[in-house]
């Protein structure tokens, strides 16, 4: 499936951007195949699909098309509340490209890892060889507490992993040799009400390529919280790789500078402030496919045709000068 771009040629060999990128980063697909069910994002997994013990919590990760950040839906994270016999249990709201462990009702105990510890086949790694600059992403917070905060986490790995990484009572092993590489965003100790941009660096524990990525997501930062009504909305993921520097153009304040569109089977990339500095334009199915990336001056309106693609929601990715923007358009 390719694009054509009417005013330049595809740029050639290793300067596309064809960076590995998260499958259902913008959580429009929802649904697994066993193990999983409607309630999770497709290739995504809360402690409804957990350890034997996990799965026993209440529901903690919701499908929003009331609230989101592009396309049609977000996904949201919520820290619950439940009453086990005579004990109330606070269940940190989760999501993540592994699974949901718990050895035991102790909740230092509990963790998130790549293999479910009551079935040891099940395995659960979301492939991934990219070494990114970056994890960006956009946020929406609700604390339940004035101390609690939400965490997304992206650990770059070979093998197996647990998160956290050091054993309590030899509940997992220590697989941190495996680690390439890690980003770690928490949101602010308040209340964030409007859609709020993130990016955080990858910093980087070994030079080899990762084989997998694991990407967590709570509302609550850690396991041992004690408070219920903690909400995390997260939308639109993204893995950022810098271009090399020869691209690199003059352009400030990218958010305000690009207006990006799609009409009549046409994507459409304008800037309002037109120059001569370099843009990478890149296009993205919602598994995370490119689908074309370009190098184009900043002083034209660019058009791209989507006649070859199927309807539905396309990732556009615009980089200049260290900034980027990302969003989402519909192709009829």
């Amino acid at each position: 499936m390719k694009a054509i771009f009417t005013s330049l040629l595809l740029l050639s060999g290793g300067l596309a951007f064809g960076q590995t990128q998260l499958s259902n980063g913008g959580f429009e697909n929802w649904g697994n195949p066993s193990p999983g069910n409607s309630n999770e994002p497709t290739n995504w997994y809360s402690n409804e699909t957990g350890s034997t013990l996990a799965k026993l919590g209440p529901q903690t990760a919701f499908k929003d098309n009331t609230i989101f950040h592009g396309g049609a839906t977000s996904v949201r994270v919520e820290t619950k509340s439940q009453v086990v016999i005579t004990t109330t249990v606070y269940v940190n709201g989760n999501l993540t490209t592994g699974v949901i462990n718990a050895p035991s009702t102790n909740k230092a105990e509990g963790y998130i890892g790549t293999k479910n510890l009551s079935t040891p086949s099940d395995i659960r790694r979301m492939a991934f060889t990219g070494r990114p600059d970056s994890l960006v992403g956009w946020y929406q917070y609700t604390q339940g507490a004035a101390t609690e905060q939400g965490k997304v986490r992206a650990i770059l790995h070979v093998g197996n992993y647990y998160d956290p990484e050091m054993p309590v009572n030899g509940n997992h092993p220590d697989s941190s040799i495996n680690k390439i590489g890690d980003a770690v965003f928490l949101t602010p100790a308040s209340n964030v009400s409007s859609w709020t941009r993130f990016s955080v660096p990858f910093n980087y524990a070994r030079t080899d390529s990762p084989a997998y990525v694991m990407v967590n997501i709570t509302s609550s930062a850690d396991q041992l919280t004690n408070v219920a009504g903690s909400k995390l909305w997260v939308d639109d993921l993204t893995m950022i790789y810098n271009p090399p520097p020869q691209y690199v153009g003059n352009l400030a304040n990218l958010q305000n500078n690009v207006h990006a569109y799609a009409y009549d089977k046409t994507f459409y990339v304008d800037y309002l402030q037109r120059n001569e500095d370099m843009s990478t334009v890149s296009v993205y199915d919602l598994m995370g496919r490119t689908i074309f990336s370009e190098t184009v001056r900043n002083n034209n309106l660019h058009s791209f045709n989507m006649s070859a693609c199927q309807s539905g929601i396309y990732v556009y990715r615009v980089y200049c000068n260290g900034e980027a923007k990302t969003g989402k358009f519909y192709v009829e």
